[in-house]
């Protein structure tokens, strides 16, 4: 799931390393008002022309393109338009130095190359052929939207018999991987499975991979439909004991699933909400802004803002949101031309920006979605778990939240369990804030892998 921070107006950040040539990656630190968020520029030059392009591994954005890139006696110029940003640094020995500049707002900013180039962190779990078990590659089409999906299929060896969970990714188009700062979940998820005698089917999700694109109008009821899709192509296969297992967003689009086909048997949450998403968004919110170093006005007063602009959205009865919206909204961002020495034209781009993001189909289904709903009409087995570290998803709240109304369906068949020490991509963490998921060399705990294993073998 996707952190939050359309409507928190919060700065970026980052560490740094070192090093010479102007070409490979560069980490540098924006910091404002004690808010951090790691930026990497990684610049390389083909014949005489140069590219680059931004990581924000706190945003979970990675190989963002700069349209322009030039580089003169040791000046450097990074210029992307498209999201009013610039950067202008000079290159003084093992550094560059420099100032940022997005939206009107002006921030020192130095940038040193990371050690080696762009060697990256260490995935120990992530799983290396050659695979002793049977792997798949698949395609098959989504009736409902008439999309086409592309997966890999792997199965334990030398079964006959034994349960297959289809993998549903969190926020955002992901690769069948559900790959997210290099690290591979789904593909240690399937290797270890596979090896435990469980078969995973995980798949591309639209306009990724082998995927066929999908509609700007998208939402997660869309998305709920290809899952759907996915467990009647194993159902057509062969197999009977089929589950569902999703990650943040794909934890409340398992639900979904389970009580709009019947061949569903088992459904898995991890970190998936069990909140009003307007509820779980503000803890959210909250939670993000605080590893951030906001101080408790801060968060008061972005809590509020964000108060107002859900109820808005979650209310609206008129026929052009956005317009209506951007009205609406248009007195809070006069504010900033004030407060931030934005000017009007930067102003406007702004509220543009962001009234774009909130205002688009997929978010509005998201914000005004309920999982009770769902979960109350869920009376097959459930697993649910959640770290207690996790920031984006609040553990302690959200698995309260599914508990209940798995009571309400009178299902006696649940598992929940709040698993100590783990982040919201279930690493085992020390903050649980996102801008430790890139540093973290484990992919996924392994008492997740196996809390999850020993679950479905022992039904």
């Amino acid at each position: 799931m996707k952190i939050n921070t359309i409507l928190l107006f919060l700065y970026l950040s980052c560490q740094s390393l070192l090093a010479q040539d102007i070409q490979g990656s560069w980490e540098g630190t924006l910091s404002s008002q004690g808010r951090q968020l790691p930026l990497i520029f990684t610049i390389q030059k083909t014949g005489t022309v140069f590219q680059s392009t931004l990581d924000s591994p706190t945003q979970g954005a990675k190989g963002i393109p700069i349209q322009e890139t030039i580089f003169v006696s040791n000046e450097l110029q990074l210029n992307a338009p498209n999201m009013n940003l610039k950067y202008s640094g000079v290159l003084n020995g093992s550094v560059i130095e420099g100032t940022f500049v997005q939206n009107g707002a002006s921030l020192p900013l130095v940038l040193k190359k990371m050690k080696e180039g762009l060697k990256m962190v260490a995935h120990p779990q992530q799983p290396q052929p050659p695979f002793d078990y049977p792997i798949e590659e698949v395609t098959f089409v989504n009736p409902k939207d008439k999309n086409t999906l592309a997966g890999t299929l792997t199965l334990p060896k030398n079964k006959k018999e034994f349960p297959v969970v289809v993998l549903i990714t969190g926020s955002g188009a992901q690769n069948r991987n559900s790959e997210i700062f290099n690290h591979q979940p789904f593909a240690v998820i399937a290797h270890d499975f596979a090896q435990k005698g469980i078969g995973v089917l995980r798949l591309d999700d639209r306009g990724v991979g082998g995927s066929s694109k999908g509609h700007p109008e998208d939402t997660s009821a869309n998305f709920a439909t290809d899952i759907s899709a996915a467990v009647d192509f194993l159902a057509s296969k062969g197999f009977k004991n089929i589950g569902v297992l999703g990650h943040s967003e794909g934890g409340m689009i398992a639900p979904i699933v389970a009580t709009q086909n019947k061949k569903v048997q088992f459904v898995i949450s991890l970190a998936g909400p069990g909140l009003p998403i307007d509820r779980m968004m503000l803890l959210q919110s909250q939670s993000v802004a605080k590893t951030q170093g906001a101080t408790a006005s801060q968060i008061a007063a972005s809590t509020a803002f964000n108060e107002k602009v859900y109820a808005y959205i979650i209310n609206y009865t008129g026929s052009n949101l956005k317009t209506d919206f951007q009205r609406y909204i248009k007195p809070e961002f006069d504010k900033l031309v004030q407060n931030q020495g934005l000017s009007e034209s930067q102003n406007q781009d702004l509220m543009t920006q962001q009234t774009a993001a909130v205002t688009n189909p997929w978010f509005v289904y998201f914000l005004k979605f309920n999982p009770d709903l769902y979960w109350s009409k869920v009376k097959i087995p459930v697993l649910a778990l959640n770290g207690s570290l996790d920031v984006q998803v609040k553990a302690t709240e959200n698995l309260a939240g599914i508990k209940a109304s798995l009571e309400k369906a009178g299902n006696k068949k649940a598992t929940i369990q709040e698993l100590p020490g783990l982040n919201h991509l279930f690493q085992e963490a020390k903050t649980g804030s996102a801008a430790e998921y890139a540093t973290i060399e484990q992919t996924i705990s392994p008492t997740v892998l196996n809390t999850i294993s020993d679950w479905i073998l022992k039904r």
